[in-house]
């Protein structure tokens, strides 16, 4: 609903006693997100550690050995599936059937879904912490306000929270004012939109400040080649951003379909352990750069692009995305929004190999947009992305004229996401109805 259908009444702004009385609960509720994103971090670093530097220093072998990414994400496998299968909750959501923002679990699934998380980022599986670590910050936000405000209602502190952890994991309120405004708009109720984006904005903000603060937001940037909006602009990053878009749909479209191959096997061990032995194979072609969630690895592929061909450049990209459909497919907990910024920086360095003379910033931005905009199906995040890749403002004109002939491509393809599925017993939770 927008505000020009809004009666009079509900037109009417909010009080500024009314905004101020939810501030100071939003506020800590993102700064909690922060620090749960921060706790989740240094769990998931002491797996890496264990798993790929500890263990193969002891036992007197090469991390980079090519069997051993088949090891450690079979055994990845076996730890989530048990998880999955035991725990109190069952890990949460699958993350296959679930969208970044779900509705409110019980308390005791989220120590589940943690370490289920954690399990998943620390062994390399292909997904970042997105919708399970939202899911923790909702949970215990429901149960925290709760008790602080008992007249809140659960839609309005998933808002919050959501808002705070999305403003931790990229650094930016703006991220989580564009990615739920139009959630936000869709609520019926007294107040103009920004009344009701202020307690989220606020949140996302302090989410933000912490994370920022505690070194672990995802800020990239630092790229200096780009001078401005130019022709170039348009005939390089429209075939980058299309060309993302439908190597991603690629993996779009095989989802669901190795979501229900997977699920044969009724039992979360076998199903897990099998999809992370897969994903072991992938990272023993594709090597450590094409696993983990991608944030920091496609940092290293854009220092080290000299070093690739086009087609080694292509080859991440379509190993990253088969890598990432399979993690989804297999009940690994995490969400699809990293991963496809690596398939976006790998795409836009393969284009960018192809005409050297034009801007990397805008290669890898147009890539960004094409791959999130096919993964995610969100304009906004998308254009957000490509101009925060960048890290300069300027380039938001050529990134809204290339995001239109992609959303033109993706808007009636499949969706990487599993719909109207029918989740085996122990396998995860079904959305509340």
């Amino acid at each position: 609903m927008s505000d020009a259908t809004l009666t009079h009444d509900e037109r009417k702004p909010a009080k500024a006693r009314t905004l101020l009385k939810i501030t100071v609960p939003a506020i800590a509720v993102g700064a909690m997100c922060a620090v749960v994103l921060w706790a989740i971090d240094v769990a998931a670093e002491g797996v890496t550690h264990v798993m790929w530097d500890w263990i193969p220093e002891v036992a007197g072998f090469d991390a980079e050995a090519w069997w051993w990414p088949i090891i450690v994400l079979g055994l990845a496998g076996a730890a989530v599936g048990t998880i999955v299968r035991y725990a109190p909750g069952h890990a949460g959501y699958d993350s296959a059937t679930t969208e970044l923002v779900a509705p409110p679990l019980p308390l005791k699934a989220l120590p589940g879904i943690a370490a289920a998380l954690i399990v998943s980022l620390g062994a390399g599986v292909s997904l970042g912490p997105e919708s399970p670590i939202i899911s923790i910050a909702v949970g215990l936000s429901v149960w925290g306000l709760a008790r602080i405000l008992p007249n809140a209602q659960a839609g309005q502190i998933l808002l919050v929270a959501g808002a705070g952890m999305l403003g931790a994991m990229f650094g930016s309120p703006v991220a989580a004012a564009l990615l739920l405004t139009e959630m936000v708009a869709g609520i019926k109720g007294p107040g103009l939109l920004w009344d009701k984006l202020f307690a989220p904005v606020a949140a996302g903000a302090s989410g933000a400040l912490v994370a920022n603060w505690l070194g672990i937001a995802f800020i990239p940037g630092g790229l200096d080649d780009y001078s401005g909006p130019g022709w170039a602009d348009i005939y390089v990053g429209i075939p980058i951003a299309v060309g993302a878009a439908a190597l991603s749909l690629a993996g779009a479209w095989a989802m669901p379909y190795l979501w229900h191959a997977l699920r044969r096997f009724p039992n979360p061990i076998i199903f897990t352990t099998l999809g992370g032995i897969l994903v072991g194979i992938l990272g023993a072609v594709g090597g450590t750069i094409t696993m983990f969630k991608g944030a920091e690895q496609s940092g290293e592929l854009v220092a080290t692009a000299a070093e690739y061909s086009f087609w080694a450049l292509l080859g991440f990209a379509v190993i990253k995305v088969a890598a990432l459909a399979v993690s989804a497919a297999a009940g690994f907990r995490g969400g699809r929004i990293f991963p496809a910024v690596f398939i976006g920086t790998a795409v836009g360095l393969a284009g960018h190999s192809l005409a050297p003379e034009t801007s990397l910033a805008m290669a890898l931005a147009a890539g960004a947009v094409g791959s999130i905009l096919a993964i995610g199906r969100d304009g906004w995040l998308a254009i957000f992305m490509g101009v925060a890749l960048v890290g300069d403002v300027s380039i938001l004109p050529s990134i809204c004229v290339i995001v239109l002939p992609v959303w033109l491509l993706v808007t009636s393809a499949p969706e990487m996401l599993v719909h109207g599925a029918k989740l085996p017993p122990n396998a995860g939770h079904q959305p509340p109805e």
